[in-house]
């Protein structure tokens, strides 16, 4: 059985899309989605499944959502190994003076692609610092998270996919 880590988007952020993490799991069991246990009030959810079509697992929980909950949030999905890799594949990782609290990686929906990632790429994100690769964008916030220059809605429309993102 592999093991799935799902997060949700705009789940529980600003009084909105309100899911209580003990339905959220319970949701998921009935799905036979096994072991599901979430993390804070989140969305992030993990599970193991014998289902190894990553996009209909991802279409029967958005359905399963606002059957119950009244809402149908993007979900992406990655396996532990894919995690692992965007670890590994962190573009600033070998610098020593970056406070990783001012780090974030957007989880894309799908990969957008050489020329729309070149495009987005091309778009002036002083002073954040944007990398893309595959299906993750990495993205180094000097001045904090609260504030940033850089416009998120402008590139993700580029990139003409959904993402949510994790620090």
């Amino acid at each position: 059985m592999a093991v799935v880590i799902s997060m949700l988007r705009g789940v529980n952020v600003g009084g909105h899309n309100k899911i209580k993490m003990e339905a959220l799991r319970a949701l998921y069991e009935s799905l036979k989605l096994r072991n599901a246990q979430t993390y804070v009030q989140s969305g992030n959810v993990i599970f193991k499944s014998e289902e190894k079509d990553l996009g209909l697992i991802a279409k029967r929980l958005q359905s399963g959502i606002e059957r119950s909950f009244d809402c149908r949030p993007d979900i992406i999905l990655r396996t532990t190994s894919e995690l692992r890799n965007v670890i590994a594949r962190n573009p600033f990782a070998a610098r020593h003076n970056i406070d990783p609290s001012k780090l974030l990686v957007t989880f894309l929906a799908s990969d957008p692609g050489e020329e729309a990632r070149e495009k987005a790429l091309g778009i002036k994100t002083d002073p954040e610092e944007l990398r893309i690769h595959g299906r993750e964008a990495y993205i180094h916030f000097p001045n904090g998270i609260a504030r940033p220059k850089m416009r998120w809605p402008l590139i993700e429309k580029i990139l003409k996919t959904s993402g949510t993102g994790r620090n």
